[in-house]
C-alpha cells in the first residue's frame, strides 16, 4: 500500500483561537485516517504550541512553517530551527516560493537554513518551482536545477540518518491562483526531473516527492497516481476543515503501490 503525506501549511490565514478550534477538529477525525496517512500541520509560531499538543496527541504531525538558522541571539523577530524542535515541532519548512519570492529569501539562505533543519534534528521539507515567466521561457529545468543543487550539492547527510528528504515541486504560477498544474506535466517533466537529480545530489537520502499548489479535493488523486509523487502541501485549502477533509477523503482512492525507490538503498 502506498504511503502517503498530507502536509497542510495554514500559512497566515488563521489567528490563534481559529488555529485551535482547526487543531481539535482535525483531532476529532483523526481515528478515521487510514494507516497509511500521514497528516502533519503546519500552524503559525504564535498557535504553534497549544495547537501543536493537540495534533501530536491524536497522532498528527507538527511543523514549523519557516525558521532562522542561527540557534540564539539577536536576532529581533526570528525563531531558530533549534526553538521549533523544542516545542516539538518534527518538520520544517525551507524555501517555500512565498519566503522566496515575497521576502527575498536566496538560495543562499535556503542552504542555511536547510542545514540548521538537519542541525536541529526536523525533518525539512525543501520547496522548489519556477514562476509563469520561467516557465513560459521554458526554463522550468534550469530554475529547479539551480534550486536544488543550491540546497543539496555537498549537503553532509550521515548515511546512519534515518530521517528522509522531502521536496515539494509548488509551480509559483499555481500556488494560490488555482490553476494547478497538470498532473501529467507534473508527473512527467518535473517530478522526474527532480527525482533524478535529488537522488545524484544526495544519495546518502532517502527522497520523497511532494506536489503543492491549487490542490483541491477533486485534483488530488490525480497527483498521487504518479509513481514518484506520495503527497501534497497544500496551502489556503487546508485552513479549512471540509475542504482538507474531502482532500484527505479523495487521496486515500485506491491507489497503485509504487516501485521501490531507485538509486536510494542504503
Amino acid at each position: 500500500m502506498k504511503q502517503i503525506y498530507l502536509f497542510a501549511n495554514w500559512k497566515m490565514y488563521l489567528d490563534f483561537d481559529e488555529s485551535n478550534i482547526l487543531a481539535n477538529a482535525l483531532a476529532g477525525e483523526a481515528e478515521k485516517f487510514p494507516t497509511n496517512v500521514k497528516m502533519t500541520v503546519f500552524p503559525s509560531a504564535l498557535s504553534l504550541y497549544s495547537a501543536g499538543q493537540v495534533l501530536r496527541d491524536a497522532g498528527i504531525g507538527v511543523g514549523a512553517q519557516n525558521v532562522y538558522w542561527v540557534d540564539k541571539g539577536g536576532y529581533t523577530g526570528e525563531v531558530s530551527a533549534q526553538m521549533f524542535q523544542a516545542a516539538g515541532c518534527e518538520y520544517a519548512l525551507v524555501g517555500h516560493s512565498e519566503r522566496r519570492h515575497q521576502f527575498g529569501e536566496s538560495n543562499h539562505e535556503v542552504r542555511q537554513k536547510l542545514e540548521a533543519i538537519l542541525a536541529a534534528g526536523l525533518t525539512p521539507v525543501l520547496c522548489v518551482g519556477e514562476t509563469a515567466k520561467e516557465r513560459e521561457e521554458g526554463k522550468t529545468e534550469e530554475v529547479l536545477e539551480i534550486q536544488l543543487r543550491a540546497a543539496l550539492q555537498n549537503l553532509a547527510w550521515p548515511k546512519e540518518d534515518e530521517r528522509p528528504l522531502f521536496i515539494a515541486y509548488e509551480p509559483v504560477w499555481a500556488i494560490g491562483t488555482g490553476n494547478a498544474c497538470d498532473d501529467t506535466e507534473a508527473c512527467a517533466v518535473a517530478h522526474n526531473f527532480i527525482d533524478k537529480l535529488a537522488v545524484e545530489l544526495l544519495p546518502a537520502a532517502a527522497v520523497i516527492i511532494l506536489y503543492g499548489g491549487s490542490v483541491r479535493p477533486e485534483n488530488i488523486a490525480g497527483y498521487l497516481k504518479c509513481e514518484n509523487v506520495s503527497g501534497v502541501l497544500v496551502g489556503g485549502a487546508s485552513a479549512k476543515l471540509e475542504t482538507w477533509l474531502d482532500i484527505a477523503k479523495n487521496a486515500v482512492l485506491p491507489l497503485p503501490a509504487p516501485p521501490l525507490i531507485k538509486g536510494r538503498e542504503k
